[in-house]
């Protein structure tokens, strides 16, 4: 059977394009079992200073990016207080998710830890935008935009950084793996091992992973990973990363297709959270 919950989702205020109303509203006209929320959790004193800030803001998704504990919290907290309300008359399961940024500095991690004793959600979706080059933080299309060197130079980086996430066990799964893929860069072979190794950090972490369904016309992470997912009996969910309520559930028997291509057993369920 295709999934019937989502749990990777975004909403108005952040870069969504729906309410949390009509996109609970939506997941329940499905049949959804459960819908989760998860908006970005991007916090970094840097983060305006990217390179790919100004794009943000052109498309009018600013509202994702947070410099200080302050600012992130007063976004967070009203939205928190909106999906209790929502679920209050609500008959379909509501999570209060968020998509983490993982940044693997001392100050990130005394941050996050606040935000987490405050806030309380239900489940935390692990995932790496950006590292930390040169002195800079730069995101995935900067990677596109490199020559080769300095290309493999960043995706060495972001890869030690996902290992660094998945051994962290802050996370309840790491989303979209292999990121740069999105704009076509870390295909070459040369990146198997650095994969496998992360799908062993994984297993080893009892931390699952989803398959993304926003990147047409193929989910990823790519079958590679996903071969190593199914030996290690990784857990996996299928997330349609919507961004609007037309979104929801998209492409999901397309990616349940390929689980059963991958030999995928191993599935996670709304219950494995709070």
């Amino acid at each position: 059977m295709t999934q019937k919950f989502t749990l990777h989702t975004h909403t108005i205020g952040f870069d969504g394009r729906s309410t949390s109303a009509d996109m609970v509203a939506r997941a329940t006209e499905m049949g959804f079992d459960a819908i989760g929320i998860s908006n970005h959790f991007i916090l970094h004193c840097d983060i305006r200073d990217t390179n790919f800030y100004p794009c943000a803001v052109s498309r009018g998704y600013q509202g994702i990016y947070s410099s200080s504990f302050d600012e992130i919290m007063n976004h967070f907290i009203p939205h928190y207080d909106e999906l209790a309300r929502i679920a209050d008359s609500s008959n379909t399961r509501i999570l209060r998710g968020m998509e983490v940024d993982f940044f693997n500095t001392a100050a990130w991690r005394r941050d996050f830890d606040r935000a987490i004793q405050i806030l309380r959600p239900d489940y935390i979706i692990g995932s790496c935008h950006f590292v930390d080059y040169g002195g800079q933080l730069r995101n995935v299309y900067d990677m596109a935009n490199a020559d080769d060197i300095t290309c493999d130079e960043m995706l060495a980086m972001y890869w030690n950084n996902i290992q660094s996430a998945s051994s962290s066990g802050l996370f309840t799964w790491l989303a979209h793996l292999d990121l740069p893929r999105k704009v076509g860069v870390g295909l070459e072979p040369k990146w198997a091992d650095m994969e496998q190794k992360t799908i062993e950090i994984l297993a080893k972490n009892r931390t699952a992973i989803e398959i993304n369904t926003s990147l047409e016309p193929d989910p990823y992470p790519s079958k590679r990973i996903l071969h190593h997912v199914a030996q290690n009996n990784v857990r996996v969910l299928l997330s349609d990363d919507a961004h609007s309520a037309d979104e929801i559930g998209r492409h999901f028997d397309v990616a349940k297709h390929l689980c059963d291509e991958c030999g995928i057993k191993n599935f996670f369920s709304p219950d494995c959270v709070k």
